[in-house]
């Protein structure tokens, strides 16, 4: 297994790529812990933290797939360099002004989640050209999965060893600043300058237009139900169990489970259409969700909650591959995209759904809530099989995105359509 993932990162520049892009989604994956204990330094109440985060995601929310469109349309580096440099320029405010004035506060949040770079969209729009083999896109999905993972274990850890050893603005100044590095090693590499989007049709629906999409975005909502709802029970669970890193140990679980299953996925070839697998593979995520539902001791639910994870990042990446395929010509960076907002939206969603549900049935209820996400979730994939199994990336004279990625790998292709 790590063999053949240490050959896919010896192609040129996947190494690069891969992690500038985990570097420069840094602030994204501490965003929100880091404006909570800034807030908190300030003097601020957990409602205003909470407030401000939000706004940051909703700014996150709404810029992910508008820039997503803009890189479709002008290139990787003319939008996210610029992006990254606003987005830690706000941080940079909001860290010098604090709360006062708050509506500064306000739109320094803002600003800073709606220009946030997509990185993710960026760089799975960038992997095909670079590997070249349909075998090594597909893992590198994989480890794309699995390493977001890791960054949204190791970047918490960091913003608290910068608060203990400075202060919570410096950690916003350190994590915001890494960012740019991160976006500016992805932006000047080459596969990145020379990368151009296929020809697009102007539509103003974008990428919406493919009801494959659609689907595999109103799917992976629920997911982000799920995923978000698990992290409030995981609290209600801890409150009832000693408290202290019970909830860590559930969310470690989690995050373990999906590295290990992400890894496995990655390490082989699939055969079949990818579309069929992502059924069983949603599938499988949705059943490891409802155990849950027993909230036994630590140690046993430790265990379920890592089986709960197992099928998370595989599905992931399947779905990227999914996305490729059915994404229309010229959008595939706004596809992937949408999928971040749609995830975050979802994530948002479920944090919510959770909270009061647990209030009137207990934990087990709230742990009830992923069950039943997931199961939504399968329902629409298998509600809507036609839109993904019919052909693939067109709907009503769609091109199809397919086609857009073997041409990317074809000789004089390597990087992307060549500028």
């Amino acid at each position: 297994m790590a063999a053949g993932y240490r050959e896919l990162l010896r192609c040129e520049h996947a190494a690069r790529l891969l992690i500038g892009t985990l570097v420069g989604r840094l602030p994204n994956a501490t965003a929100a812990l880091a404006v909570v204990l800034f807030t908190r330094a300030e003097g601020g109440s957990y409602a205003l933290a909470g407030a401000l985060s939000a706004v940051y995601g909703v700014g996150n929310a709404v810029g992910q797939p508008l820039l997503g469109r803009a890189v479709d349309h002008y290139g990787q580096p003319r939008v996210m360099l610029p992006a990254a440099v606003l987005s830690a320029l706000a941080m940079v405010l909001f860290a010098v002004v604090g709360l006062d004035p708050l509506p500064v506060a306000y739109a320094a949040m803002l600003a800073a989640g709606l220009f946030t770079p997509p990185l993710e969209g960026g760089l799975r729009a960038l992997w095909p050209g670079v590997l070249g083999r349909e075998e090594w896109v597909h893992a590198a999905y994989a480890l794309d999965a699995v390493a977001q993972e890791v960054i949204f274990s190791v970047g918490p850890l960091l913003v608290t060893a910068l608060v203990a050893l400075w202060s919570e603005a410096a950690a916003l100044l350190v994590i915001n600043g890494i960012g740019v590095v991160g976006a500016l090693s992805v932006v000047l590499s080459p596969p990145s300058r020379r990368w151009r989007s296929a020809p697009r049709e102007a539509h103003w629906l974008g990428a919406l237009r493919s009801s494959g999409l659609r689907v595999l975005l109103g799917t992976f909502f629920f997911v982000g139900v799920a995923l978000g709802s698990i992290g409030v029970a995981a609290v209600g669970y801890a409150d009832e169990h000693g408290g202290g890193m019970v909830s860590s140990y559930l969310l470690s679980a989690l995050g373990v489970g999906a590295l290990v299953g992400g890894l496995a996925y990655g390490a082989r070839p699939w055969a079949g259409a990818p579309e069929r697998r992502l059924r069983a593979l949603v599938a499988a995520l949705a059943l490891g969700y409802l155990p849950l539902v027993l909230v036994p001791g630590v140690v046993a639910m430790s265990a379920l909650a890592g089986l709960s994870g197992l099928f998370l990042a595989p599905a992931l990446a399947c779905v990227f591959v999914v996305i490729d395929r059915h994404a229309p010509r010229g959008t595939v960076t706004e596809a992937f995209s949408w999928l971040v907002t749609t995830f975050v939206v979802g994530n948002s969603v479920g944090t919510a759904a959770a909270g009061p549900v647990m209030e009137y049935g207990g934990v087990a209820a709230g742990f009830a809530v992923p069950g039943a996400a997931g199961a939504v979730a399968l329902a629409v994939l298998l509600a809507t099989a036609r839109f993904l199994d019919g052909a693939r990336g067109v709907t009503a004279g769609e091109p199809q995105a397919e086609n857009d990625r073997n041409r990317a790998v074809e000789p004089g292709f390597r990087a992307g359509h060549q500028a």
